[in-house]
């Protein structure tokens, strides 16, 4: 799992008389990463993306490398070491990017394996939110398990919403990568803020038996924050998408 699915997504658009294309934008098409910072980070991907391919690594194998690390970030979570977990996310999303990139310089972008990357980032970002569910649990604070529900939902609504509506023929050129408040990395980017912090402020989880222990941690309140606006963006963003597909349909 990782979190940067949709950088990989190919630049490709309308054309009209030698000129690109303005991406569309507004209420409905807004993400917060535009297709220049998708293209800029993609850029900077290729050396690292080249040199892996040196060491005789493919592009499956790094998708399979970064769906072991979200594994390990689920662990990690369930074991409530938050900081760790949210380490790992960072470093599978590394390796998300990775594959695309080495995929696009060795010549061997293919639907198998495109196929590949988006089932495995799926399972790892869902064990992820297993792995938030677990270490929550344990502490018997409810909200953030409600919160991790409702996030994991939401989050695969949107990643459904694209896979549908381009199966479907909606959505040509930069697809659906492009359209939403809140993409696939900046979701994750928020939840692993979520972690992070998690991790560092204190009270969650060992401390709460301790003398003068705070009745609610501050380290669950900034998790629950970052669950609560993924859950809140990306219910946004499917919302965006919906509307997209609808207005793609009535101009026919």
């Amino acid at each position: 799992m990782g979190p940067l699915r949709d950088l990989r997504t190919p630049r490709s658009g309308p054309r009209g008389r030698g000129r690109r294309a303005a991406p569309e934008r507004g209420l409905v098409n807004g993400s917060v990463v535009s297709p220049e910072l998708r293209a800029r980070v993609r850029g900077l991907a290729q050396p690292v993306a080249r040199a892996l391919g040196r060491l005789g690594l493919s592009p499956n194998q790094l998708t399979l490398i970064g769906f072991g690390v979200a594994i390990l970030a689920g662990i990690a979570a369930a074991r409530q070491a938050w900081l760790a977990a949210g380490l790992l996310v960072v470093v599978g999303g590394v390796f998300d990017l990775f594959d695309g990139a080495l995929a696009r310089f060795a010549g061997k972008v293919t639907k198998l394996g495109a196929f590949y990357d988006s089932v495995f980032d799926r399972w790892g970002e869902g064990v992820v939110y297993v792995g938030i569910v677990w270490g929550t649990l344990e502490m018997g604070l409810w909200r953030p398990i409600i919160l991790t529900a409702a996030a994991a939902v939401s989050a695969f609504m949107v990643s459904y919403t694209r896979a549908k509506s381009e199966s479907l023929g909606f959505t040509s050129g930069t697809g659906m990568a492009n359209v939403g408040l809140a993409p696939r990395e900046v979701r994750i980017a928020i939840l692993t803020i979520g972690l992070i912090a998690a991790g560092l402020l204190p009270g969650f989880p060992k401390d709460m038996d301790l003398p003068g222990a705070m009745a609610y941690p501050l380290s669950s309140l900034a998790l629950e924050a970052a669950l609560a606006l993924v859950t809140i963006l990306a219910t946004i963003t499917t919302i965006q998408r919906i509307l997209h597909v609808r207005a793609q349909a009535r101009r026919g």
